[in-house]
């Protein structure tokens, strides 16, 4: 595994009975940390070009390689990549830099666990921005069933779910032919499709799309999951009738200061009903498909960063008001 030279170099840390390799830009005890989540099938790579950007605008920026990717942990069970253990990943990191709360951003599955530690530990998440994947609301069928029955069998949440290690298996036959066929910019489609299968993305000899990342990019990739295999980050997805289940006596309302950014072209659509579960969401749509930050690299960071911004104005405001009416004591 190897990484570019401009890219920093990573620490091993020990958290939460686990290892993250973690990377990290800007200053530490800057008292404005901000931890970054990649999703599936990614690498804390994915966020090069917000790290440089937010470390110079003054923040400690945290990405790791959560538990299953990269030279982080493997745990060998299914359920150790539950919500409970990855959101419990993302504490013990704050903890081991000794800060109460940061600014969380997560993409795709990043997002999830982004949603989830906002509702499993409110008091450690000061704002949180979310790309591709909006909230999901908890239904009343569990989430595997759920997408089974309006997605069909094929469906490859339902299939790595309902067929352990076989997706797995052709993968990892085809590494570099599956992550070179994941990462294209997204073809508008007539009607949103609920998933193209796993194996035929990674066993197509022509691609859909233009390529979003440099060959050398590409490597950084391939190398990574040439060195884990795919079932422990797949874990992720075959807990996803275990969270259904671990978020059902968890307050569903998010209350926490949200900006969501959708990618227009992304097969994964958009949440109508996103304000009901998340009352101080701002959204907005950027073109692009699924991997927005690396699709979009100068429009997702200057939306993150003005967003940014205004928060720490209206903190600022909201502090002088209170201070005038001698609330701040």
């Amino acid at each position: 595994m190897f990484y570019p030279n401009d890219f920093p170099q990573p620490t091993l840390i020990s958290v939460n009975e686990v290892t993250l390799e973690v990377f990290e830009a800007g200053q530490e005890h800057a008292g404005n940390p901000i931890v970054l989540c990649h999703g599936w099938p990614e690498h804390a790579f994915s966020w090069r070009y917000q790290m440089p950007a937010l470390a110079a605008a003054g923040y400690h920026v945290i990405v790791p390689n959560q538990r299953g990717y990269g030279r982080s942990s493997c745990p060998g069970e299914v359920t150790d990549y539950d919500l409970v253990h990855l959101s419990g990943d993302l504490v013990a990191l704050l903890d081991h830099f000794g800060y109460e709360k940061a600014t969380f951003i997560g993409h795709d599955w990043g997002a999830f666990v982004v949603w989830g530690l906002a509702m499993l530990h409110p008091g450690r998440v000061k704002n949180l921005i979310n790309l591709s994947l909006p909230y999901l609301a908890r239904g009343e069928k569990p989430w595997v069933a759920f997408l089974e029955e309006i997605a069909g069998r094929d469906h490859y949440m339902v299939h790595v779910n309902r067929h352990p290690g076989v997706v797995d298996a052709v993968l990892e036959e085809n590494t570099a032919q599956f992550l070179r066929n994941m990462y294209r910019k997204n073809i508008p489609t007539r009607e949103p499709r609920p998933g193209v299968a796993l194996s035929h993305i990674a066993r197509a000899e022509e691609p859909d799309g233009a390529a979003i990342m440099s060959d050398e990019e590409l490597a950084v990739f391939v190398s990574a999951f040439e060195e884990t295999g795919f079932t422990s980050s797949i874990n992720w997805y075959r807990n996803l009738d275990r969270n259904w289940h671990l978020l059902a006596d968890v307050d569903p309302i998010i209350k926490h200061p949200a900006l969501m950014i959708y990618g227009e072209r992304d097969e994964i659509q958009k949440n109508e009903q996103l304000t009901e579960f998340v009352p101080n969401v701002t959204v907005l749509s950027l073109d692009a498909g699924h991997w927005i930050q690396q699709e979009r690299p100068q429009e997702t960071t200057k939306a993150v960063l003005d967003w940014l911004h205004q928060q720490e104005s209206e903190l600022r405001r909201r502090k002088k008001r209170q201070k005038a009416s001698g609330k701040d004591k």
